[in-house]
């Protein structure tokens, strides 16, 4: 372990290793361009045209996914609306998202990391560290940035879409580094290199730093990372509690890793849906987060994991952002007992006039071999509830999600398990999974 010291400031990392920080180029739209040429045999490569993948506007799920370098040069955002972004490109191919793909996609780029590294640490869908211990020993010294581009052109070679690779000696460093400038690049950021590279960088570039934390840091007179690394720690604290000396940390290069190696045990289940039409009501509500405490239930219980937190977050027409988390009594499973706490916690977090466009529950403090500490509230209710769940679970992977629903749900505008892949990504990933493994191959 070193401590190098950049700008007065003292940021710890082991020498004897490296950590390429490896994150796909347009993730979405590059693997569906990839299997349209390679397996589809297109001649037209949507990476070269106005392009996006964008969801489905008739059920009001009609946002930008992912976009083209040359769909960017129309100003066209990821997270905007596809009519939005239609509006300032006419000629925009939209294409529909492929989930199965995508799934697939990802397990063959991050089998080639695990190729070259036997510590692959997975952070979503298109990106991962590779940690390489002891370097040099396998490698040759200095020779990070040249394992970096066989990487690279390999993951070109095999699966037809370009990465980004940010190399540095902790998971902060290399995260940033990777993010530096795209697409299809290889970047450095070692300590030595904060001053010049990280520091003259806007604060919202800074990572776990949000919209939120960017108004605040921007209130304060602290525009880029620099300034917030130089500025002071009790002042900092007053005004952004523990987050901004997590976030100052940062700043100055501190890294990642106690959390890397911790978010397996503390993961959360969650989803969330864009309403199909605006929530004005408590009704309607409790109607959309039992559908989504449905998905969610199924898979803690197809994990065998309980949870014993539950949170309900909300956007509102404006796009305001709300959010608040319950405590329960005992960990849990059961869909009815997330249902009835997000129902609780919604009650708290909605003043009952605005209208609300997107709703989600998220779960946390997940748990596995917990037992029941029962109450009197509850006696033998859990243990009918639970056994009735799994029974319909298993009816469910027999004959499929529409074979067993709540009568709630019928005639409703609400598919009865929302959030997530819906009915037809579920399909995609689970009974397409080999036949995707094969587009993917051929890539």
């Amino acid at each position: 372990m070193w401590r190098i010291r950049s700008g007065g400031y003292t940021a710890f990392c082991n020498m004897d290793r490296f950590i390429f920080h490896v994150d796909a180029n347009s993730a979405f739209l590059s693997w569906s361009a990839a299997y349209r040429v390679h397996v589809l045999g297109e001649k037209i490569d949507l990476r070269d045209l106005p392009s996006i993948v964008g969801g489905d506007q008739e059920k009001r799920h009609g946002i930008v996914l992912a976009k083209s370098v040359p769909a960017k040069k129309y100003g066209i955002q990821t997270g905007e609306a596809v009519l939005t972004a239609r509006q300032k490109c006419p000629e925009l191919v939209i294409v529909p998202p492929d989930y199965g793909l995508y799934v697939n996609a990802s397990r063959a780029f991050m089998e080639i990391l695990r190729k070259y590294s036997d510590n692959v640490i997975q952070y979503s869908i298109d990106e991962a560290w590779a940690v390489f211990d002891g370097y040099e020993n396998i490698y040759g010294k200095g020779r990070e940035v040249e394992l970096a581009l066989k990487i690279k052109k390999e993951i070109y070679k095999e699966l037809g879409f370009t990465v980004n690779i940010g190399i540095s000696n902790n998971f902060l460093l290399s995260k940033m580094a990777g993010d530096l400038s795209k697409p299809d690049k290889v970047h450095t950021l070692f300590p030595e290199e904060i001053e010049k590279k990280m520091w003259p960088l806007p604060v919202s570039d800074l990572f776990f730093v949000g919209r939120a934390t960017t108004k605040k840091l921007l209130n304060l007179g602290i525009k880029t990372i620099g300034e917030l690394a130089h500025a002071d720690e009790e002042m900092i604290r007053a005004h952004l509690k523990t987050m901004g000396t997590v976030v100052q940390n940062y700043a100055r290069g501190g890294d990642l890793e106690p959390y890397m190696y911790t978010h397996v045990a503390n993961k959360g289940y969650g989803n969330s849906m864009t309403a199909p039409q605006d929530v004005t009501t408590y009704e309607y509500a409790d109607h959309l987060l039992l559908s989504l405490c449905e998905t969610v239930g199924v898979r803690l219980r197809t994990d065998d994991v309980k949870i014993s937190v539950v949170s309900v977050h909300i956007t509102t027409y404006e796009f305001q952002y709300f959010n608040k988390q319950t405590q329960l009594l005992s960990p849990t499973d059961v869909t009815e007992e997330i249902h009835h706490a997000a129902c609780k916690v919604f009650r708290l977090l909605w003043d009952g006039k605005t209208p609300i466009r997107q709703i989600g529950v998220h779960t946390s403090k997940v748990q596995t071999d917990v037992g029941r500490q029962y109450n009197l509230f509850d006696l033998d209710k859990y243990d009918r509830l639970s056994v009735l769940n799994r029974t319909i679970d298993d009816i469910r992977g027999r004959f499929g999600e529409e074979s067993v629903f709540r009568a709630s749900f019928l005639g409703s505008n609400v598919e009865h398990m929302s959030g997530g892949l819906d009915k037809e990504r579920r399909s995609g990933v689970t009974v397409g999974i080999d036949v995707e493994k094969e587009k993917v191959r051929a890539m």
